[in-house]
């Protein structure tokens, strides 16, 4: 079998002169224009920041930093097919249209304007051949094109450039079944041509020298079926499963450690996807009799009735008090966080499927066993919002005006409220706390 090396020598030359590109800019007749050298038998490869730029695959953002920082996360959601592992903010992700795996679903923020961001192309292969096909209509050259982008490896530091899209130019080069020169015969290796030729051009491209485009020559080209969609790995045929795996493990132990109650959170707005998903969570709560006693309100257009009312409610419990009115009005500006918080969220029970005593004692037992069942839910959800990177603080404050809060919801008399959950993202990024040291009696 031939191999993927080189006959000869390897050149690897800069494109330099370029302008600064936007959309609907003429990608092809500027590559042609700064290269009438090129030759056939080329490989030209492209930062894809410019190939999103010309594309119109730049996304608006606020110029406040935190606002821009919202738009960007949910640009990387918009972007991303599935979130296969996060730790803070850094979200690692598969591509929902090439597949492929990196941070941040490939949007980024730099060589762009401050606000902006820039997203991958759509269709990096078919980027790629248009562009092949372009300069062999402008110059008269059979080349093949790389796009590139920017990437992190598992378990190696540093990012290095691959291939997002490939025409021309055999992206994968198998050596199974192949005999080496001390007489083994080769059964898993591959080599990442199309990877490899993507990091050989970045090292004249640079970051900060403003030469997005690179031409490696001296290599084989000509494959035209072979596109960077060879590259990704399938998911059943993932080696990194074990890692994984241990990663989720201490995941799990980390988050109910993640949990805490905070009371001030950006203005940030809160992934409602992720508020869905602790929910889902939390209702895994054990219940009574298989019963499902918990119910959980997300509270959007009546929040402003139900927070109304339970000042009100509360003022009058301390009027009733006999507190003046100076300190009712700093003991109930405790309770302000709720109103600022970007999401509320109020637990409840109903104690269907609760069984009738004829005696006080297991009477007392039963609705006890009810409310242990509610409290577990909370916490569940408590630590399901954390483990979404989601800042949450619980009060009890709907405990003490159950009629108020039913009134403003228009619920029934039988939900019964267990306080209620502020959400949002938090000022700081969470991290786990010490456990506590306290050891369990043994009697």
């Amino acid at each position: 079998m031939a191999e993927h090396a080189a006959a000869g020598s390897v050149e690897v030359l800069p494109v330099r002169g370029l302008p600064e590109f936007r959309p609907g800019d003429d990608l092809t007749g500027a590559i042609a224009a700064a290269t009438p050298w090129l030759r056939s038998g080329d490989v030209v490869v492209v930062t894809s920041k410019i190939v999103s730029k010309v594309e119109g695959r730049l996304y608006k953002v606020p110029s406040d930093p935190e606002a821009r920082a919202a738009a960007r996360r949910a640009a990387v959601l918009g972007e991303a097919d599935r979130v296969i592992a996060a730790r803070g903010q850094t979200l690692i992700t598969v591509n929902k249209r090439i597949g492929v795996v990196q941070a941040a679903s490939g949007v980024d923020s730099s060589n762009v304007a401050l606000d902006e961001i820039a997203l991958l192309p759509a269709d990096p292969d078919a980027s790629a051949l248009a562009l092949r096909n372009g300069l062999r209509e402008r110059l008269g050259v059979e080349v093949a094109v790389v796009v590139t982008d920017t990437m992190g490896r598992a378990w190696r530091v540093g990012q290095t450039d691959a291939a997002i899209g490939v025409s021309g130019l055999r992206a994968l080069h198998p050596y199974a079944g192949s005999v080496d020169s001390q007489g083994n015969e080769l059964a898993v290796t591959t080599v990442a041509v199309a990877d490899e030729v993507a990091a050989a051009a970045d090292l004249v491209k640079g970051k900060l020298g403003g030469v997005p485009v690179a031409v490696v020559r001296g290599l084989t080209i000509g494959d035209n079926e072979s596109t960077a969609r060879d590259l990704v790995r399938a998911p059943e045929d993932d080696l990194f499963g074990l890692g994984t795996a241990e990663a989720i493990t201490r995941g799990r132990r980390e988050a109910v450690l993640l949990r805490r109650s905070l009371r001030e959170f950006t203005d940030e707005p809160v992934d409602v996807g992720a508020l869905r998903r602790a929910v889902a969570a939390a209702l895994t709560a054990p219940a009574p009799h298989h019963t499902r006693p918990i119910r959980f309100a997300h509270v959007v257009s009546r929040r402003e009735a139900l927070l109304s009312a339970m000042r009100s409610a509360w003022e009058a419990d301390l009027r009733a008090d006999g507190m003046s009115q100076e300190q009712i009005a700093r003991r109930v500006a405790r309770g302000d966080f709720l109103v600022k918080a970007p999401e509320i969220v109020l637990p409840f029970l109903v104690r269907e499927g609760s069984h009738t005593y004829p005696d006080t004692r297991r009477s007392e037992a039963e609705r006890t066993m009810f409310t242990v069942a509610g409290g577990a839910a909370v916490q569940g959800l408590l630590v399901a919002l954390a483990a979404e990177g989601l800042g949450s603080c619980w009060v009890s404050s709907t405990i003490f005006c159950p009629d108020a809060v039913r009134a403003a919801l228009d619920l029934p008399d039988t939900w019964e409220p267990l306080g209620a959950v502020a959400v949002g993202r938090p000022v700081r990024e969470l991290t786990p706390r010490e456990p506590r040291d306290e050891e369990m009696l043994q009697l």
